[in-house]
């Protein structure tokens, strides 16, 4: 790969074909060929890809892959590759693909060859044990293949026997199927009786069940069960789904590889050594690991690093103003009934954990139970009932800390959990013996514990915790710790010396397609934590005026909604009805009132009812007034963060369109159309000169005030800023790649009364020696309040000649920087030693 540029950035496009569900524009690999030249100017070494297999035509994110052999031609296909791959090499730039070796899309058989052979021929099928299916006669659908399906009990009578009605990857045309309205299923050979589908039905190797039984004979990512687990522990399987990976290699397309949810795999470390084997050992690998914070990455992992969520953590939480947490608490328990501290958190987590296993993912528990039984080599099984097996294994996966322990950094984890319940519950301890004694045999039984854990974490926390908890919603992303609120300066540089020793090739990000809320939308929520008390009086007048359906629902919606809420107060109508559709996402993922099974059709419109007299009614002002004077402070966090995120350790990926100011939230808001002509002209702009200390004049030229503090007008020159902040922290990545991935890592303080409101690191190749230095403004509001500004506080130069690459001034050092100015154009400076 000497042709190709070190890995210095990425940045991720999220495709989407012309028929996508959602009403937005496609994204093909046309369209990101054409949008090279401009990512190139930014700065991007690497475009990191969604999924690029074929998928059903109507996805809108691509990680339902229905047929991992072929290009999804939806993008493109093989040849729209070519192109895109071709324009970045001549460009010097390098691919980086997204893979999905956890599951495949089963929503609709005819798309999916490998699963409509199975459902054709059972067992007997080439493709059987490429699914994690179990055949026992207990599974709760007679042995066979049971399918949620059906809308009601009597649906079975819905089946109809017809021709396909048209040619589908899976199925030819005229070939007679079971038509449930519009989905089709095939029938065995031999089995076909004419006039009767529900007799043949009967003969087929799969079941269709009531959805509300409960009972898919398959493992599922999660508890969806459009998506089918794939069994990557068997060698063919690996071979088969990656052939289209083995081929991009070969031709030298690629240049390296994100793994999704490889969690949800057998055996991760052996899958993750496999492809490491495949892709060799310098092309780069990152998985999506969800971290707890304290937990480590395995150093035995043959991968670069994680997608970075443990990062985000960090670059957020250094922003907060950790002295709001005791007023924060206490409005969180008045709205909600408790102060979402670390006790509220474990104990909810717990709660929730529990309540999925027993719910939702309890035909994986009570398989995983049977295994736990097959594993066992003494009698001492026939002692502990089913029903105390069941409970035992429902509140040992909801105790366990992690997604899960089977990583061998994480080895005494289980015996720990295992441990304390036993102390603490004795009469479980027949039952936790037994479990310990089929997790000892190294068989099914292990296997199954490690990835129920998983999918228990991630519905019980991420996907339900994480939207009841309320205490300050922009810590709730996934690997976030709400309850610990916030990073102090010590832990967050401790971490990124860390990441720089251990992991300096990771990815960091500050959004992906994942965050429930943008680093903007976060960064305006962080700064409630600069003035606990406005917000407190804007939630009483709230509630008073126009109080919600339900007080917690509302104090969680408020703070979304000052999160994307205009400065101007001029809330369109496209902002609204992307306002109500997270509302709708945000009450049916908490589960409370409402869901996305038994959902409430009166508690969701009394919701939407509220949000609309929020966004036009008498509190609307009061809204617009806290919102503006957030703005200027989030807009400095974003600013500082970025620099921080793109300068410091790991490799750092920008998720589409952030480079301009971004106000998304959860997917599939944060999937929208991005305006590329717009960020083009605005880089164009950039290139041809902006004297920052110019435009600064002009502000304070305007301002009534007379306030120095050029940054309280930031909203006028914001996605300027922003976008050109990109563009020169990620050319001082390019131009110094051995910098960024060898260099060593500084952290850099403040010295004077206003030192705490600095946060800076720095990077340098040789010992005792410092390149680049990144600092920037730290909980801005209290700054902009007090009289005294920067008084008298300074930021320390190294010997040498600097230039601040954001504005353009230099100075000569060693020197003592007065912090105001240094901040007085710009409130963030990226120093380079001339």
């Amino acid at each position: 790969m000497s042709h190709r540029r070190p890995i210095t950035a990425t940045y991720r496009l999220q495709l989407r074909g012309p028929h996508a569900d959602e009403q937005q524009r496609s994204f093909t690999f046309y369209d990101a060929a054409e949008l090279l030249p401009y990512l190139n100017d930014l700065g991007i070494s690497h475009i990191y890809l969604s999924p690029i297999l074929q998928a059903p035509p109507h996805s809108a994110h691509n990680y339902d892959v229905t047929n991992p052999t072929a290009i999804n031609p939806e993008l493109g296909g093989a040849e729209g590759f070519c192109v895109l791959a071709r324009a970045a090499r001549e460009l010097n730039m390098g691919i980086i693909i997204d893979i999905v070796p956890n599951h495949l899309g089963v929503d609709d058989p005819t798309l999916n060859p490998w699963w409509w052979d199975v459902l054709k021929l059972g067992r007997d099928s080439t493709y059987e044990p490429y699914f994690d299916i179990d055949w026992h006669e207990d599974n709760g659908a007679d042995g066979r293949l049971g399918l949620p399906i059906l809308g009601s009990e009597e649906d079975i009578h819905q089946l109809r026997i017809i021709p396909a009605p048209q040619d589908y990857p899976a199925v030819t045309a005229g070939t007679k199927v079971l038509a449930y309205y519009d989905t089709y299923f095939p029938i065995a050979p031999g089995t076909l009786i004419e006039d009767d589908p529900v007799a043949t039905h009967a003969q087929q190797h799969y079941r269709l069940m009531y959805w509300r039984d409960g009972v898919n004979s398959y493992r599922r990512f999660f508890s969806v069960n459009g998506l089918a687990g794939v069994r990557q522990e068997d060698p063919t399987v690996f071979e088969h789904t990656h052939r289209v990976l083995k081929e991009l290699l070969e031709e030298d397309l690629i240049d390296g590889v994100r793994v999704d949810h490889p969690d949800g795999l057998s055996n991760p470390f052996r899958y993750l050594k496999q492809l490491r084997e495949l892709i060799g050992p310098d092309r780069w690998l990152v998985i999506e690991k969800i971290l707890s914070v304290d937990e480590p990455l395995d150093p035995r992992l043959a991968v670069d690093g994680t997608t970075g969520y443990d990062a985000l953590r960090e670059l957020d939480g250094v922003f907060l103003a950790r002295a709001a947490e005791a007023p924060l608490s206490m409005l969180a328990l008045e709205q909600s009934g408790s102060t979402w501290d670390q006790a509220a958190i474990d104990a909810t987590e717990q709660q929730l954990k529990a309540q999925v296993a027993r719910e939702e993912l309890m035909v994986e528990v009570r398989r995983l139970a049977r295994a736990i039984r097959h594993d066992n080599f003494s009698t001492a099984g026939a002692l502990v009932s089913e029903e105390e097996l069941i409970d035992t294994i429902v509140d040992l996966v909801a105790e366990m800390p992690v997604y899960r322990a089977d990583y061998l950094s994480l080895s005494r984890v289980t015996a720990s959990v295992i441990a304390d319940m036993s102390r603490r519950f004795p009469t479980r301890r027949r039952a936790l013996d037994l479990v310990s004694a089929a997790l000892i045999a190294e068989g099914e039984a292990k296997v199954r514990f490690a990835q129920v854990c998983g999918a228990v974490m991630a519905k019980g926390v991420e996907d339900t915790t994480f939207y009841r908890a309320c205490r300050l919603v922009a810590l709730q992303e996934v690997g976030g710790a709400p309850g610990r609120f916030g990073v102090s300066a010590a832990e967050f540089h401790l971490l990124q010396q860390e990441r720089a020793r251990l992991w300096p090739h990771t990815m960091t990000t500050l959004s992906t397609h994942d965050t429930k809320r943008s680093e903007d939308v976060r960064a305006r929520i962080i700064e409630l934590s600069e003035c606990p008390d406005r917000f407190a009086e804007l939630s009483r007048s709230v509630s008073a005026i126009v109080p919600a359906p339900d007080a917690a629902t509302g104090h969680f919606l408020l703070q979304n909604l000052l999160g994307i809420w205009p400065s101007d107060g001029e809330v369109s109508s496209s902002l609204a009805q992307r306002f109500r559709d997270y509302a709708m996402k945000t009450v049916r993922e908490a589960g409370v009132h409402t869901t996305w099974v038994d959902p409430d059709e009166g508690f969701e419109n009394a919701i939407s009812n509220w949000v609309d007299a929020l966004i036009d009614g008498p509190v609307s002002p009061l809204i617009t007034e806290l919102a503006r004077y957030l703005a200027p402070g989030a807009r400095q966090i974003s600013l500082t963060r970025k620099l921080l995120q793109l300068i410091g350790p790991g490799i750092p990926d920008v998720y589409q369109g952030t480079e301009f100011f971004d106000d998304s939230l959860v997917d599939p808001d944060n999937r929208r159309f991005v305006d590329y002509t717009a960020r083009q002209q605005t880089l164009e702009l950039i290139n041809s000169g902006v004297d920052w200390a110019s435009e600064a004049a002009k502000l304070r030229d305007t301002d009534e005030e007379g306030s120095p503090r050029w940054y309280r007008h930031l909203d006028t020159l914001a996605d300027r800023a922003k976008l050109s902040l990109v563009h020169q922290a990620l050319h001082v990545r390019r131009e110094h790649p051995e910098l960024f991935e060898k260099g060593h890592y500084q952290a850099v303080f403040a010295v004077g009364p206003a030192e705490a409101h600095v946060v800076g690191l720095a990077r340098g190749l040789k010992d005792n020696e410092i390149d680049v230095i990144a600092v920037g403004v730290r909980r801005p509001l209290a700054l902009m309040d007090d009289p005294r500004g920067w008084e008298e506080t300074t930021i320390t130069l190294p010997e040498g000649h600097w230039v601040d690459r954001l504005t353009g001034r230099q100075w000569e050092g060693p020197v003592d920087v007065p912090a105001e100015e240094l901040f007085e154009i710009f409130p963030a400076a990226l120093m380079l030693a001339g």
